[in-house]
């Protein structure tokens, strides 16, 4: 189980996060919502690290998720990737191994199979030597999710994977996380959709500095909560 306890977080001078706690049994997909600037993204930065706590604890299977990073997998949002950078498709899916195989290794066969598999998987085997910038939105989060899956990990943390892509990609992703759930894997999916693939999502995490709500779909959007996160009335057709 993953726990996250109490958690607060102060990024730039500024209260972001403020006891925030929830639990996500193993299997699950969790979509986290909020307006902008609710802590999204900042509640994944302070979960991985990457951001200090103010105060608070995650954990997984019982220990400090810090000391496991190796079985997580980040997906930032793809305005933070330097898509300039000169990297074929295929080396990019291959730094998921980078732990696994050691920085002066070469990659093994078992970690090549597993790359490979991973790109045919999303479609993008065919692009595999390209360069990373010359690809599309969608194309280039595919490859994102390749090298999520290549990596093998437990816990899958994607921020708005969804924005900027086309319908075909988004199927993929949601195939591709029906897949890993199967397997028992972990999913915190940050999401803006308000709408009908809210339904895909076993449970909702609403967010604007701390927890508005946490549940099944139709306890989480309610008027109410809709109203104290976004701070007005919204109506969902089959909320």
């Amino acid at each position: 189980m993953l726990r996250v306890e109490d958690v607060a977080v102060t990024y730039r001078g500024v209260l972001a996060l403020n006891g925030v706690s929830f639990e996500v049994e193993p299997g699950q997909l969790v979509g986290v919502l909020g307006p902008n600037g609710a802590g999204k993204s900042t509640l994944l930065k302070g979960m991985l690290g990457l951001i200090p706590l103010r105060r608070g604890k995650i954990s997984y299977d019982g220990e400090p998720l810090k000391q496991q990073l190796s079985r997580v997998a980040y997906i930032p949002q793809r305005s933070q990737i330097d898509w300039d950078y000169p990297i074929a498709v295929r080396n990019v899916v291959m730094m998921a191994r980078t732990v696994k195989t050691g920085w002066f290794r070469s990659p093994s066969r078992q970690s090549q199979e597993l790359v490979d598999a991973a790109l045919k998987r999303v479609g993008m085997w065919e692009y595999r030597t390209r360069q990373i910038g010359e690809l599309s939105g969608g194309q280039q989060q595919r490859v994102f999710l390749a090298r999520a899956i290549a990596q093998e990990a437990d816990l899958f943390f994607f921020d708005e994977p969804f924005n900027g892509i086309d319908k075909a990609t988004e199927e993929v992703i949601f195939d591709v996380f029906a897949e890993l759930k199967a397997v028992n894997k972990t999913l915190i999916v940050i999401s803006h959709d308000l709408g009908e693939t809210l339904t895909r999502y076993d449970n909702l995490l609403l967010l604007n500095k701390q927890v508005i709500a946490t549940g099944k779909r139709r306890e989480v959007l309610t008027p109410m909560n809709i109203k104290r996160a976004y701070g007005y009335d919204f109506s969902l057709v089959s909320a």
